[in-house]
């Protein structure tokens, strides 16, 4: 305990150093700061060691996920996605329930001791993505705009849809093995999703409101009305969490309000909140892979190895593939966007709340096999980001010679102020 202060400063310090030189490479930040986490985890050298059923990993993980979320919903515009994005509707409106349902029954399948409740809290683990994971995907100019933003979009989203998801899947998994009674479920879930829209409507609307008001009067500068979405988010979570809701909730619903009611503006408001959100992840995936991934390592089974293979290939390129029927998208580009759903930070947050907050039978298998997927994507979707993003976009080029009747991929959409390159992000 005594150098993990110490020891997270350095992993930052080490990455500030050598940046530049990995942009474009094939190891990311993700990698670098899980790796790094390894190295001096109490697995190998043991400089930082934190329990895991403790309040700082937990902290630090909610707090992390909690500015992502305000930030990706505060930049949400439903009428664009309406008129510009139909590939992200597609992904989440279709290939999001699908996913659910091939990763419960590959969960079902492998593991003979889950039950089908937590077979499906398994499923709504893992079926976030986190586009940071593989940033050459979303940000490289070469590719089509309307993939690029889907992708992006995809990502920032599907998040906080997730979260209520997870609640419900969690009091059906601790129901079904008799951990708490129906009714106990019922009101637990209804209270983390009910407070915690509550708690984010009114954060959202007294940030906006606030910064609405200091714009209108000039009564404040640049550097205070960036605080602003960080504070919205810490009001957000901290309302919900007394009462019994879900901060993450508050947060995913305080930042569409705010972004609503500052009229599609609040990306101007960003740029804090933003760096907090890298720095936050930066740690989150060192203490990852320092408590987390380096004790789930000695746990391997062949059934979870192979989940967490089925989780990033099958049970993910199915679904998009699925869901991209009608969408007249050429096959080489649903194979793209079905390899490019990277687990990240959302899973990273919802099995360390399973760890803190349950008690289920099979619960150890759940987390060994999140945490490996996890592990494994970031280093498959990191290694394979950057090459295979210029590789679709040769192939894209040379299929798509100006004059050509457009398809679907290669329709320009405007690019929305969704996340910068250096947000959410230790990837």
């Amino acid at each position: 305990m005594d150098w993990a202060v110490a020891t997270l400063a350095l992993a930052l310090l080490v990455y500030a150093a050598v940046a530049g030189r990995l942009d474009g490479t094939p190891v990311t930040a993700a990698m670098v700061f899980v790796a790094f986490g390894l190295i001096v985890g109490p697995e190998a050298l043991g400089f930082l060691e934190l329990p895991v059923l403790g309040e700082g990993v937990e902290q630090l993980a909610e707090a992390t996920l909690t500015v992502v979320l305000f930030a990706d919903a505060s930049r949400v515009d439903l009428r664009a996605l309406r008129r510009e994005l139909s590939i992200p509707i597609r992904l989440l409106g279709l290939g999001l329930p699908l996913t659910l349902v091939a990763g419960t029954a590959a969960g079902v399948a492998l593991f003979a001791n889950l039950s089908l409740g937590e077979a499906l809290l398994l499923a709504v683990i893992l079926a976030p993505t986190d586009a940071a994971l593989g940033q050459a995907v979303v940000t490289l100019p070469a590719l089509p705009s309307r993939i690029r933003q889907g992708l992006n979009v995809e990502s920032g989203l599907n998040d906080g849809i997730c979260v209520p998801l997870f609640f419900i899947a969690l009091g059906l998994a601790g129901a079904e093995a008799g951990t708490i009674g129906d009714g106990a479920a019922v009101r637990v879930v209804v209270e983390e999703i009910g407070y915690g829209i509550v708690a984010g409507v009114v954060a959202g609307a007294a940030a906006a409101v606030v910064v609405r008001a200091a714009l209108r009067h000039g009564s404040t500068g640049d550097a205070w009305l960036q605080i602003a979405p960080l504070a919205g988010a810490a009001l957000a979570y901290g309302t919900a969490s007394p009462l019994g809701g879900s901060g993450l909730i508050a947060a995913f619903v305080g930042g569409m309000v705010f972004g609503r009611l500052l009229d599609g503006n609040a990306h101007e408001l960003a740029s804090l909140t933003e760096a907090s959100g890298a720095i936050l992840g930066a740690l989150t995936f060192v203490v990852f892979g320092a408590i987390l991934l380096g004790p789930a390592l000695g746990h391997l089974t062949a059934a979870i190895v192979a989940y967490a293979l089925l989780s990033l290939t099958v049970v993910r390129m199915a679904p998009v593939a699925l869901a991209m029927l009608g969408a007249a998208v050429r096959p080489r580009t649903v194979a793209f966007l079905g390899w490019f759903g990277p687990r990240g930070l959302a899973s990273i947050v919802f099995a360390i709340l399973l760890e803190e907050g349950s008690d289920l039978p099979h619960e150890e298998t759940i987390l060994v096999t999140a945490y490996v997927t996890v592990g494994l994507s970031v280093l498959l979707h990191g290694l394979t980001a950057a090459p295979l993003a210029r590789r679709y976009a040769r192939w894209f080029a040379s299929s798509h010679p100006p004059g050509r009747q457009p398809v679907t991929e290669s329709v320009e959409v405007s690019e929305p102020p969704w996340r910068s390159t250096g947000a959410r992000r230790a990837g």
